[in-house]
């Protein structure tokens, strides 16, 4: 069942909340909604109706974020080096969290709020097993690595990164660390 489309005032109300969220969370701001309402300005009851909790707008604020990332593993699922498939999702998974300070929480979370958010990753991590699946099939990954491997190694490239690097050497520092990764993974 989907929702009926909200009205002109509710949707720009809605879009001020998110591009205000988006604000804080890019500045490290934590999101308490009466900020937030603050900030937009809205009427705290106006953010409230539209996202019942932080993890509500910070869930909303990651979607796209979490939707390119699909469209990305699709993408690799069409290459036909398994290797570079699944190297170049690592890549973009990574650049994702770099590039989006809503993505770390939203994947970290054991549970989400928002169905779509739940959705969205269940997509994604049956994507990225595929992507894993051709390349351990190819012989190209240790047979024992899993995709229960992947994100606790992804989340401590991404956490050795926040804590080593500096803003400007993140990147450079993700893509070392991720070679340094990869190459522990590689069979052969």
């Amino acid at each position: 069942m989907s929702t009926p489309p909200l009205r002109k005032d509710a949707a720009r109300n809605w879009q001020l909340i998110v591009d205000t969220g988006r604000r804080f969370v890019n500045e490290g701001v934590p999101l308490q909604l009466n900020e937030v309402a603050r900030a937009a300005p809205v009427g705290v009851a106006t953010v409230y109706r539209h996202f019942p909790t932080p993890e509500a707008l910070l869930e909303t604020i990651a979607t796209p974020s979490l939707e390119a990332l699909i469209a990305h593993a699709e993408r690799a699922l069409a290459d036909d080096d398994p290797w570079r498939a699944f190297s170049g999702y690592l890549v973009a998974a990574l650049d994702a969290q770099l590039d989006d300070p809503s993505m770390q929480p939203a994947l970290a979370t054991a549970r989400h709020v928002l169905p779509r958010t739940d959705e969205l990753l269940e997509r994604l991590n049956a994507l990225s097993g595929r992507l894993l699946d051709r390349a351990r099939d190819a012989g190209l990954i240790h047979p024992e690595v899993t995709q229960a491997d992947m994100i606790p190694l992804l989340c401590g490239v991404i956490y050795a990164v926040r804590v080593r690097a500096g803003a400007e050497d993140r990147r450079a520092v993700t893509r070392r660390y991720l070679e340094i990764m990869l190459t522990g993974l590689r069979r052969g």
